[in-house]
């Protein structure tokens, strides 16, 4: 379940690639296929060793070719990246800034280590459905690590204009998964044995799992409306 769209981002066999915030490493698998040079770098421990794990059995299992495609996981701190400026092609950021609370430090950062040129793709949630899941539940914001903030779209662009990116289009995703986190903050967040909460979860698998054509119709026509998360696509400049 990908919320960036890689043909957007410009990806080509080759580049090098940054998955920052990679979590168990969705978009960091997708890259590798497509013939990029991984790293995937998130702040977990465990995040990082599944990572691993799940490039080694890419591997074994002759999705990846291990002489012709490099991949990583490293744990890290998207503070402090530990690469040097302009290592990476591509970089993406998916579902990561709204945890984090100097936020513009972390943006600084993305930029840093992407080169003139380069091409970046960050996702957070949208200003509306998530005003609505604060709203219905406190729990959702207020666990440890939870979102700090809930982006406008001028204040996103403002904030990654000002480490020098520019943005060059969006995209919205994710259209089935508001109507869940709403029932998730109705009947409680953590509450998993809700009958409406597990039926839900059961079609959002069946979707990401079996991708039939009535919920891939109902994606297409949901996400410019209500997609959980807004991507923003953009660009460092070559000079």
């Amino acid at each position: 379940m990908l919320t960036a769209d890689y043909d957007r981002l410009g990806l080509v066999s080759g580049d090098r690639l940054l998955d920052l915030g990679c979590g168990f490493g969705r978009h960091a698998f997708e890259a590798a296929r497509r013939g990029a040079h991984v790293v995937a770098l998130d702040a977990g421990r465990d995040e990082v060793e599944g990572v691993v794990a799940t490039f080694v059995a890419m591997v074994d299992a002759g999705e990846l070719t291990a002489d012709v495609v490099r991949a990583a996981a490293v744990q890290g701190d998207a503070l402090h990246l530990p690469f040097p400026d302009g290592s990476f092609d591509r970089v993406i950021c998916s579902e990561v800034l709204e945890h984090i609370p100097d936020d513009v430090a972390a943006m600084a950062e993305l930029a840093r280590v992407l080169r003139p040129g380069g091409t970046m793709a960050v996702t957070v949630p949208r200003f509306f459905p998530e005003l609505v899941n604060w709203a219905l539940s406190d729990e959702y914001h207020t666990v440890p690590g939870g979102h700090v903030r809930i982006y406008r779209r001028s204040v996103m662009e403002s904030r990654l204009g000002g480490v020098g990116l520019r943005v060059t289009g969006h995209g919205f995703a994710h259209g089935l998964h508001s109507p869940y986190w709403w029932l998730k903050c109705l009947v409680g967040t953590t509450n998993e044995e809700n009958r409406y909460v597990r039926a839900y979860h059961r079609l959002l698998v069946w979707d990401i799992v079996k991708r039939p054509l009535i919920t891939r119709v109902a994606e297409r026509v949901l996400a410019p409306v209500m997609g959980k998360s807004v991507v923003y696509y953009l660009t460092k400049s070559a000079a």
